[in-house]
């Protein structure tokens, strides 16, 4: 895949499967033109434990391992070190300073969590967690109202992108996910569609980068990308740019259904798309256009 990076990944600091050598090395092996890291960052300021966020205590192992690959691979192939970190009102931000003290080279923004109508912050719960759980969460905390859940996620997104604090949007439509068969909401509808618009008026304001994000193809949840193709038409209309990502978990899924998500974009009328190249002086990011 000449001429495109792939900038969320997970490795073994996180609940990835392989190291960030194994993880570097596959993506260099499948002509990437730049890695990144993005580790789902540590929620201990949140008071939250979790068996997919990395440790709190390995934050400085991961920071120095990155930044050490990408010694080892210099004039090879660019290694960024990022942080995929989530929104949770009141309890965690990419703007938190903790995050923004680590000098990272790019940060994703991303909502997993739902925040339940009564603001209960001891009953959040993850909208990709495993079905049986999530069923659960959403019958004890929302009264089994899944349009309650799909607008919660919608607002949570659009409170994050106003915030800011971050360099690319992270697998919008998540809330999808475990929707087959319409079992909460329906995708396609114009109630669906119409907050996803308001997210994309949101983030074309900010001038936030978002992610086509393969990891739902690559671990066989989905047929198709986050967004979904609908949604990558609304964010064509508002020239939002856009990155391809695969959301890795393991060093076969680096470049994983790229073809496909190039398609996706093809078909929602995009002609390129934008790969990173670090920070300016200001501490700006750089992204490069490269046609599709």
């Amino acid at each position: 895949m000449k001429g495109y990076a792939s900038l969320h990944n997970h490795t073994t600091f996180c609940d990835g499967r392989d190291k960030i050598g194994e993880m570097c090395l596959s993506a260099f092996g499948q002509g990437l033109c730049a890695v990144g890291l993005s580790s789902h960052a540590p929620m201990g300021r949140a008071g939250m434990k979790t068996p997919w966020h990395m440790k709190d205590e390995r934050v400085g192992e991961y920071v120095d391992a990155v930044r050490a690959a990408a010694l080892r691979w210099k004039g090879k192939m660019q290694v960024y070190l990022g942080l995929e970190v989530d929104y949770i009102k009141g309890l965690r931000s990419p703007l938190d300073s903790d995050i923004r003290e680590l000098g990272l080279d790019y940060s994703i923004g991303s909502v997993h969590y739902i925040v339940p109508p009564d603001g209960n912050l001891r009953s959040v719960f993850a909208v990709d967690e495993p079905l049986a759980q999530m069923e659960e969460n959403v019958r004890t905390n929302i009264g089994g109202n899944g349009p309650v859940m799909m607008n919660f996620y919608w607002d949570a997104v659009i409170e994050m992108v106003g915030l800011g604090g971050f360099d690319i949007v992270g697998h919008l439509d998540l809330v999808k996910k475990h929707n087959g068969r319409k079992r909460w909401f329906d995708e396609k509808g114009t109630a669906y569609l119409g907050r996803a618009e308001e997210a994309v008026r949101a983030i074309a304001e900010s001038g936030a980068v978002v992610e086509i994000n393969t990891g739902g193809m690559n671990r066989g949840y989905l047929d198709e990308p986050y967004p979904s193709p609908a949604i990558l038409r609304l964010l064509r209309d508002r020239d939002v740019p856009i990155t391809v990502n695969a959301d890795a978990h393991r060093r076969g899924d680096i470049a994983g259904h790229y073809r496909e998500a190039r398609q996706f974009l093809l078909d929602a009328g995009y002609s390129c798309h934008h790969v990173f190249e670090g920070r300016n002086s200001a501490g700006n990011p750089i992204w490069h256009e490269r046609a599709l």
